[in-house]
């Protein structure tokens, strides 16, 4: 076990204690009429963080008073939470959130002060990095920090700008401040009560309306020079970027809980509605379409996310890209989920008495904050188009070869047809470069689409082939997931790459042929035999 994580026994306590604190204070009548007020329930989000429950400990290292919990108990409890309420976990996790600057770039003064305070004291924090102008684009931020001296030396500087759309907003305790100082990009520690420091109105938002939105003002806000964090001007940046890995694992986690809650609600509902006689889940039209596509990528999204956080507890930083590959796939899988809950449950689904309205409401936030899905498919593009160029696509020919291995070990996980799907993708991306489409951002999208299934499909086959091992109806259902899955994913990337590179890169019909050629090889026909039997293993098991 990784050094860096929660014993199975102490996680496990954690999630029991969040549950049983749910079905008391959260239960689905009180969720159902705060969503409908726009009501942020301050007091109960004070309780989980008073000693006597203690949740915020779980993200707090031991040193300071928490658990010292890694990346993957983040990432359970933040999945545990999401299924309960997107409102209330975003509330709770951005406390998380705040106190990233300092873990990451603090001195280790400001760490004990601050993070025991938070430990000791359960305050709430908050993350103020955007801004009106600026969202994604922090190197366009507004808000400056100008020093202020007693004779030379420094004491104190004055903060003046506004934050826009930060979660607890109005009501945290303390605040990490991005601000432009004549270093550069700078983190503060601002407390609440400070002179100058104040809030917009409260955001009116679509969903997640159990968290606390609002402006942050800061009007000549002066904080003392010791709450620079990190001591250093212009370090800001590179810690905000340095713990994205981290952070936008977390929010692919709140995705994946989303989409679980709302797939959950659909079973349930399956099995309760009959149609012809029959009840939903015993028809392909329901179960084929509105449940099992959604439950396997759901999976994937779920092997992927528990690589990279194994990956992180392990020690391993500059995982930047696979945070933003884990954030894309899982909060539009979330998405999709919530989408599909709705159409299974017909009228009702439109309903605000049914949960899965509030929950499609709730998760689509999730493909917004913490970088757009499409800043997402910008960053990803870029990160591993660098990567294809160094390596000369070594990086995807060692996956490639690691899922033919596994298919020679055991077959029908759909390794073959993964790796296949690799080689297909490696020919478009020498396309790319030959035709130079780098320059079409569109392209870039595309090519970001097919990464996030490619390296998906893989974390999913080796946890399939690792389970394989334990064989249960988990494991048996995993491996017609991994099958159904990777073809999906071949079928993706042939058509992909056929119909975009033929758009944007084919000038005469010798370039089509050749495309077509390339993009739909005569092994890939093999691939798809026996996906109906997967299907109807995979149903069953989702409906018990």
């Amino acid at each position: 076990m990784s050094e860096n994580r929660l014993d199975p026994e102490t996680l496990q306590e954690v999630i029991d204690t969040l549950k049983k604190f749910s079905i008391k204070h959260f239960p689905k009548e009180k969720r159902l009429e705060w969503d409908k007020r726009d009501f942020f329930p301050e007091e109960l989000v004070r309780k989980m963080l008073s000693p006597d429950l203690g949740l915020h400990l779980l993200f707090l290292p031991e040193e300071y008073g928490g658990l010292g919990g890694g990346a993957y108990d983040i990432y359970r409890v933040s999945e545990e939470m999401a299924k309960i309420d997107l409102g209330m976990a975003t509330a709770f996790l951005a406390i998380s959130l705040g106190t990233d600057p300092l873990r990451v770039g603090g001195t280790p003064e400001q760490k004990k002060q601050w993070m025991t305070r938070i430990a000791e004291e359960g305050l709430i924090v908050a993350y103020g990095a955007t801004e009106p102008g600026a969202g994604s684009d922090l190197a366009s931020l507004k808000t400056h920090a100008e020093p202020v001296y007693e004779g030379e030396n420094k004491i104190a500087y004055r903060l003046s700008g506004v934050k826009q759309f930060i979660t607890n907003g109005s009501v945290a305790d303390i605040y990490s401040i991005l601000a432009v100082t004549p270093g550069g990009p700078s983190f503060f520690i601002v407390e609440k009560g400070t002179p100058g420091l104040g809030y917009g109105k409260k955001e009116e938002k679509h969903g997640i309306r159990l968290s606390n939105t609002s402006q942050v003002v800061l009007d000549n806000v002066l904080v003392p020079a010791d709450q620079l964090i990190g001591i250093q001007e212009g370090q800001g940046i590179s810690q905000a970027v340095s713990v994205f890995g981290y952070t936008r694992l977390m929010v692919a986690a709140f995705g994946l809980g989303g989409g679980e809650a709302a797939l959950a609600c659909a079973i349930d509902y399956g099995k309760q509605r009959e149609q012809f006689g029959k009840a939903l889940v015993e028809m392909q039209g329901y179960t084929h379409k509105l449940l099992i596509p959604n439950a396997i990528h759901l999976e994937a999204a779920r092997a992927y996310i528990e690589e990279i956080a194994s990956r992180l507890d392990a020690g391993e930083s500059g995982l930047e890209t696979e945070g933003a590959i884990a954030k894309l796939f899982a909060t539009e899988a979330g998405n999709r989920a919530a989408d599909a809950a709705i159409q299974a449950h017909g009228g009702y689904g439109y309903t605000h008495e049914y949960e899965v309205e509030k929950i499609k409401r709730d998760v689509r936030i999730t493909t917004i904050y913490e970088g757009t899905s499409e800043i997402m498919q910008q960053t990803i593009a870029k990160s591993r188009w660098a990567k294809f160029l160094q390596t000369k696509g070594g990086f995807y020919e060692r996956i490639a070869k690691e899922m033919d291995e596994i298919a020679q070990q055991v077959p029908g996980l759909g390794t073959h047809s993964l790796a296949t799907s690799i080689r297909i993708f490696l020919i478009a991306m020498e396309y790319i470069r030959e035709k130079r489409l780098t320059r079409e951002q569109y392209i870039l999208f595309q090519m970001a689409d097919m990464i996030a299934f490619l390296e998906t499909a893989a974390a999913l086959c080796r946890k399939s082939w690792h389970l394989q091992k334990i064989p249960s109806a988990y494991s048996s259902y995993l491996k017609s997931v991994s099958q159904i899955y990777t073809a999906e994913v071949l079928a993706m990337v042939s058509q992909n790459a056929f119909f975009y590179l033929t758009a944007f890169g084919a000038s005469h019909q010798s370039d089509v042929q050749k495309l077509h050629e390339a993009c739909y090889p005569k092994e890939t026909a093999g691939c798809y035999l026996g996906l109906s039997q997967a299907m109807s293993l995979a149903g069953a098991y989702l409906v018990g």
